[in-house]
C-alpha cells in the first residue's frame, strides 16, 4: 500500500491568501498614497514642473539633504560598526543602558533632539562654547544638519548588525591568527564578506531615514536658505504658501531620486550576497 505524502502544514494561510493579504495591505499603506502623489503633480504642465524642481533654492536644498544623508549613513556605519562589536564581543558593568542608549533616537520626539541638539551646539551651549573660540560653529551652519543626520540614523546600522556579529563564531578569530593574519586581514577576508550584506542593510536604513528627516534638523539648522535649508523643510514651506503642486513636484523628485538610491544600494548588497555564497 503506497503511502501519501503528507501535507505541509503552515501556521498561516496558504500562500494564495497570505500573498493578497500582502498586497492589499501594501497597496493601502504605500501604494496608493504614493500614487497621488504622482496625480498630483501630474494636474500641472511641464513647464511649472521643471521651474518648481529646478530653482536655485530648491537645487541647494537637494544638495544639502543628499550630501548630508549619504556622510551621515557613512559616519554611522563605521561607529556603528565599532557600537555593534562592543556590545556583541565584550561584557562590562553598564552594559544594558548602553544597549538602551542605542534606541535613543527610535523613542526620542524628533524636536525633542532638535532642541537638545541646537542647545548643545550653539555658540553659547555646552559643546559649542569650547569650538566657537576656534572658528568652529556646528549649529545653524550645515555641520548642524549633518550632525541631526547622524543622530537619528545611529541605530539603524547597529541594529543590523548584531543579529550577523552574534551569530560569528569568536574561534574564527583565533583560527585566522594562526594562519599568519593579521588584524587588518582577519577582518577583510574573514568578517568582512560576511558583515558586508547587513552593513550596505544598515546603510541603506540610515541613508532613508536621514533623508526624510524633517523635525530634528528644522531647529538646528536655522533652515537658512540656500544654506542650511533642507528638502523636507522647503516642501513644508511650500505647503504653508498654498502651493501643492509645488510641494508635491518637489516631493515627487525627491522620491524617484530616493527609490534609485535604495534600488542600487540593494542590488550592491543582492550582489555581494550572491558572490559571497559562490564562494
Amino acid at each position: 500500500m503506497t503511502k501519501l505524502p503528507l501535507k505541509r502544514r503552515h501556521v498561516l494561510p496558504g500562500f494564495g491568501l497570505s500573498m493578497g493579504l500582502t498586497l492589499l495591505y501594501l497597496s493601502l499603506i504605500v501604494l496608493i498614497p504614493l500614487s497621488t502623489l504622482f496625480f498630483k503633480t501630474a494636474t500641472q504642465d511641464w513647464a511649472h514642473f521643471v521651474e518648481a524642481v529646478t530653482s536655485p533654492r530648491v537645487i541647494a536644498s537637494y544638495r544639502l539633504s543628499f550630501m548630508a544623508s549619504i556622510f551621515g549613513a557613512a559616519i554611522n556605519a563605521v561607529f556603528g560598526l565599532i557600537a555593534a562589536w562592543v556590545l556583541v564581543r565584550y561584557s562590562f558593568p553598564g552594559k544594558s543602558l548602553v544597549d538602551s542608549l542605542v534606541d535613543l533616537p527610535f523613542a526620542l520626539p524628533t524636536a525633542v533632539a532638535g532642541i537638545a541638539l541646537t542647545a548643545l551646539y550653539a555658540p553659547n551651549g555646552w559643546i559649542g562654547k569650547w569650538l566657537a573660540p576656534y572658528g568652529i560653529h556646528v549649529a545653524f551652519t550645515p555641520w548642524g544638519v549633518l550632525v541631526a543626520l547622524t543622530f537619528i540614523g545611529l541605530p539603524f546600522v547597529v541594529r543590523t548588525l548584531q543579529p550577523v556579529l552574534e551569530e560569528m563564531d569568536t574561534d574564527i578569530e583565533e583560527a585566522a591568527a594562526s594562519l599568519g593574519a593579521n588584524r587588518l586581514q582577519t577582518f577583510v577576508r574573514v568578517f568582512l564578506p560576511t558583515l558586508w550584506p547587513a552593513w550596505l542593510t544598515g546603510f541603506a536604513l540610515a541613508f532613508a531615514r536621514a533623508l526624510g528627516e524633517y523635525g530634528s534638523v528644522v531647529f538646528i539648522s536655522g533652515n537658512m536658505p540656500m544654506k542650511t535649508e533642507i528638502t523636507p523643510f522647503l516642501i513644508i514651506t511650500k505647503l504653508e504658501q498654498y502651493d501643492y503642486a509645488g510641494a508635491t513636484a518637489i516631493a515627487s523628485v525627491m522620491l524617484v531620486a530616493s527609490f534609485f538610491v535604495l534600488l542600487a544600494i540593494n542590488m550592491l548588497q543582492a550582489r555581494s550576497a550572491g558572490f559571497r555564497w559562490a564562494r
